[in-house]
């Protein structure tokens, strides 16, 4: 009967314990383009002092872009797609420090973002509801993204 107890609690000890949150990120660990050194970019780069890959709201971004949902509405499946490739580019720009490449892909973002407001207005309730969680979650991100960036 002990060593019925004993493994129980040694179960529920080792399957309850803290472990590292898995990194869903686009991200990867190594992830450094050839042209980040680059002679033509370096008088363009500020340096961001953030961490993207270990940053919660990029993360959440990350997680965001894969689990966004589809639509029946295949113009509005097109511009999040849009919108995904621009928030991939802006993660992507800011680990590599390039602020001209960050500012094209916000532009990109608010394009894309202004075209998915006018066609949201033809999904039912359910749809629209979706669509507006995510898209105020992911500008909440990129407003506590830009804020930590120096002299955004």
């Amino acid at each position: 009967m002990k060593r019925l107890i004993f493994l129980g609690v040694l179960i529920i000890l080792t399957s309850s314990c803290a472990t590292e949150k898995l990194n869903l990120s686009p991200l990867s660990n190594n992830f450094y383009s050839d042209t980040k050194g680059s002679d033509s970019d370096r008088g363009s780069k500020k340096n961001f002092n953030i961490n993207i890959k270990e940053n919660v709201n990029a993360s959440e971004i990350s997680n965001m872009i894969s689990t966004f949902p589809k639509f029946k509405n295949n113009g509005l499946n097109d511009e999040v797609t849009s919108l995904k490739y621009s928030l991939q580019n802006y993660l992507y720009a800011i680990d590599a420090n390039n602020s001209t490449g960050k500012s094209r892909a916000l532009k990109s973002f608010e394009k894309s973002y202004k075209k998915i407001q006018k066609l949201r207005q033809n999904l039912d309730r359910d749809d629209d509801e979706v669509l507006n969680r995510y898209l105020v979650r992911l500008k909440t991100n990129i407003s506590v993204i830009e804020d930590a960036l120096p002299g955004s």
